[in-house]
């Protein structure tokens, strides 16, 4: 007997992500070259400016995440969100046309980064959540769904440097335009596609459309008229919690006369406001304490500040949520545990965008038959990989599962980890030795990417699935977004690293290690990612018994 067929909402959601991705990674893309070749940045300056437009990229989804929870719904979020990456598309295009007014031509950049920013925040964490939404809970299909997912994100991935570079790196700095306009013309595509077909594809097991009504309206209106029943949601445990942990002291809870005696307040909803206030209180001493210590730490770089305050407020900010059962937090601690082991894959994955795209137009050899790879294609191999693998990878987990062998999610994210580290140490046997300005073969890198790949797919989809799985339906978008917070922090942190790479001479520091050369600069990340890996391995049991059957 076949598997069941997958949801027609899931394949819209491809095509959305797949036109999507094409948008950013096809800006992505060239954006490094652009600030050095055309805007003259030198590299450190263009690393912080790379690391904290990719950081704030993922600290938005935060933000729209949880407006999508509370006001807007998932179908309009994607809409605004995808509006307002095109006008950034657009606004980065004209930035590529007025070069030779620097001031006007900086102006618009930063007016383009700051638009692509807020509309991947409405747009990244809902379309994630939105794929949970189409299937049961406890639906075995859903890793798969995610990974098929991942498989849109990528085949957008792999087709946009190609195309973007293409016609955006000829050596002209005026024609990195041509790559801004494609990307805008696709993310306009998206707009087009989405509102065109989601009322016809968007449709929850139970018939409803998916994504009008805000998630966390919906099920305060479900609980207010006793309408939660099982297995709806993962929500649906938490009311399943409360009536058997309630049965035994509804006894104990009565008066002599055997009416049931009611314990609350007389009036709930100051206790309400005052929990609420409480809590802003907190955050706020919290804000103002975590901001002061990293203005310590980072000096006037607000927006190093603003992340990684961000990275812990939020967090916590929903850990005091007084609706979370003791099962859901401990979920939640699961997230959050993990998220930061993520950390610190990320921070060495999106070398990629940066430091390797920099080490692929610099020191290495991409001359095939006499023709010259741009350095922007190598970007592509990645993606390239993601696809091809993407359809084994679910194959080999299902084959470890039917052998009673298949490891849990945070032993996944782990193996992502090592696989990262073995992708370095790979490229360090590469350049070990080789002196600057003495390019390497081309086989060093896409054996990294390669590796890296499979390090990925180990990680990412999986690590979007277990964040489904283990968040309250109610916090389903916000959730997201904090996943999504450690891929932000990631991100800020993989620019100042990238601020480490030695180029002309140049010798730096990290923590009192020397970096002189290329196997340096590498080696901080098979020690960084391979010591995260052995810890997540340690903790991966103990994780485990916290997602209390949630795999």
């Amino acid at each position: 007997m076949s598997a069941p067929k997958h949801p027609k909402g899931l394949y819209l959601i491809f095509a959305t992500s797949t036109a999507e991705r094409f948008s950013y990674y096809g800006m992505r893309a060239i954006f490094i070259l652009f600030l050095t070749q055309a805007l003259l940045f030198d590299t450190e300056k263009a690393a912080s400016i790379y690391g904290s437009y990719t950081g704030l990229v993922y600290l938005t989804p935060l933000i729209g995440g949880y407006i999508a929870d509370k006001y807007w719904g998932i179908r309009r979020s994607i809409f605004w969100g995808a509006i307002m990456m095109a006008i950034g598309q657009f606004l980065m295009f004209f930035s590529a046309s007025t070069l030779e007014s620097v001031q006007l031509s900086h102006g618009l950049m930063y007016g383009g980064l700051t638009l692509l920013i807020m509309g991947n925040g409405c747009f990244k964490p809902t379309v994630a959540s939105l794929v949970g939404q189409l299937y049961e809970p406890g639906d075995k299909r859903l890793d798969a769904a995610y990974t098929i997912f991942y498989m849109g994100v990528n085949v957008g991935s792999f087709l946009a440097p190609l195309i973007c570079g293409y016609f955006g790196e000829t050596g002209d700095p005026h024609d990195f335009r041509w790559g801004f306009l494609i990307a805008a013309i696709v993310t306009l595509f998206i707009v087009v596609l989405f509102e065109t077909q989601k009322s016809k594809y968007l449709i929850a097991p139970n018939g409803e459309q998916l994504g009008i009504i805000p998630d966390a309206k919906k099920y305060k209106s479900q609980t207010n008229a006793g309408e939660v029943s099982e297995g709806t949601s993962n929500d649906a445990l938490v009311n399943k919690e409360l009536v058997n942990g309630n049965r035994g002291n509804n006894a104990k809870d009565r008066s002599s006369d055997g009416h049931a005696k009611d314990k609350r307040d007389v009036n709930p909803s100051n206790n309400a406001k005052s929990d609420k206030y409480r809590k802003l209180g907190i955050m706020a001493l919290l804000s103002i304490a975590l901001a002061s210590f990293f203005y310590y730490c980072f000096g006037n770089d607000w927006i190093s500040i603003g992340i990684f305050t961000a990275c812990i407020v939020f967090p916590i900010s929903i850990l005091l949520d007084s609706s979370l059962t003791k099962i859901e937090r401990q979920r939640i601690y699961v997230i959050y545990i993990i998220a930061f082991f993520v950390i610190f894959f990320w921070a060495a994955y999106e070398q990629a965008g940066a430091s390797l795209t920099l080490f692929a137009a610099e020191q290495t050899d991409r001359m095939i038959f006499g023709w010259e790879m741009p350095a922007s294609w190598i970007q592509s191999f990645n993606p390239f990989f993601v696809v091809t693998l993407a359809t084994i990878m679910p194959g080999l987990w299902r084959f470890l599962d039917k052998h009673h062998a298949e490891p849990a999610s945070p032993a996944k994210q782990a193996i992502g980890l090592l696989l990262l580290s073995l992708g370095y140490l790979f490229i360090c046997i590469g350049v070990k030795d080789v002196q600057p300005g003495v390019k390497v073969s081309l086989i060093w890198l896409t054996g990294l990417y390669f590796i890296h790949t499979i390090g990925e797919l180990s990680l990412s989809p999986i690590g979007l699935s277990m964040v489904n799985k283990l968040t309250p339906v109610r916090f389903a978008s916000l959730m997201m977004g904090i996943w999504y917070l450690s891929i932000s922090t990631a991100n800020k942190f993989a620019g100042t690293l990238s601020g480490l790479y030695p180029e002309n001479g140049k010798v730096t520091n990290l923590l009192g290690y020397r970096i002189e050369s290329m196997y340096d600069f590498f080696m901080v990340f098979v020690v960084m990612s391979g010591v995260a890996s052995l810890i997540l391995f340690l903790l991966s049991k103990k994780l485990q018994k916290m997602m209390h059957g949630a795999e």
